[in-house]
């Protein structure tokens, strides 16, 4: 059975709510297929057309997280939520960068929806999960740590985070991954989560990802939302 809360922040972050997907797969492709490739060029060709000329800060999705990590004190962007980067990369003419099947397909999806999501290996965690406030005995092993930065660099305190136990799977909410448990190719079981603040549906985001990982990834996948009204989730 895997539990997750997000009782901690409601007091704080009361419109905070994320979908959690259970993903079950025989393997994971490191290469798109076809349809994938064509859902990702038409998510960023949607990005550059709807958002261009545009101010980062002027996207409501974008918007909603750079209030939500001024609320634990973030005054600046020198941090910046996953979607944000997502979103201002492929607005600088990028694409979303090529990674594994089912990474590039969720890293689709938040571009589409503008919407933060992460992924783990369930395999290599605990299965109660928690979005909460550090603690002094959390850890985090950056899975890319800047130049000249150590790897490990745990969470400061009242930072979001996201964690397994003790284990920070993604610090300051849905900045950077823990090391530990990344998708890889050899991946057979996945816990996804799909965030928002205030901004943007994901049921409708959550209902994208399931039906992509279906028909391009042949993947399973089980559905439940965590928000003010049902904080704890359980699923099977």
């Amino acid at each position: 059975m895997l539990r997750l809360s997000i009782t901690d922040l409601l007091s704080t972050f009361p419109d905070f709510r994320t979908a959690v997907l259970l993903i079950e797969t025989d393997g994971i492709a490191t290469q798109r297929t076809p349809g994938l490739a064509a859902y990702i060029a038409e998510a960023e060709a949607t990005c550059r057309t709807r958002w261009a000329g545009m101010e980062l800060s002027a996207i409501p999705g974008i918007a909603a997280w750079r209030r939500a990590y001024k609320g634990f004190g973030i005054k600046s962007t020198s941090y910046r939520s996953s979607v944000e980067r997502l979103v201002k990369r492929v607005l600088a003419g990028d694409s979303v960068p090529a990674i594994n099947g089912f990474v590039d397909l969720y890293n689709a999806v938040s571009l589409a929806h503008v919407l933060c999501l992460g992924a783990d290996d369930l395999d290599r965690i605990t299965p109660d999960l928690a979005f909460r406030f550090a603690r002094d005995d959390d850890t985090f092993i950056d899975m890319a740590p800047g130049e000249g930065l150590p790897a490990e660099q745990p969470p400061k305190p009242g930072e979001v985070v996201y964690a397994s136990g003790s284990t920070v799977l993604c610090r300051r909410w849905n900045w950077r991954q823990d090391a530990r448990s990344i998708v890889t190719p050899q991946t057979r079981r996945i816990v996804l989560t799909l965030q928002s603040h205030g901004e943007g549906s994901v049921e409708a985001a959550a209902q994208a990802l399931m039906t992509l990982a279906q028909t391009e990834l042949d993947m399973t996948s089980r559905l439940a939302i965590a928000d003010r009204e049902t904080p704890l989730i359980e699923l099977a």
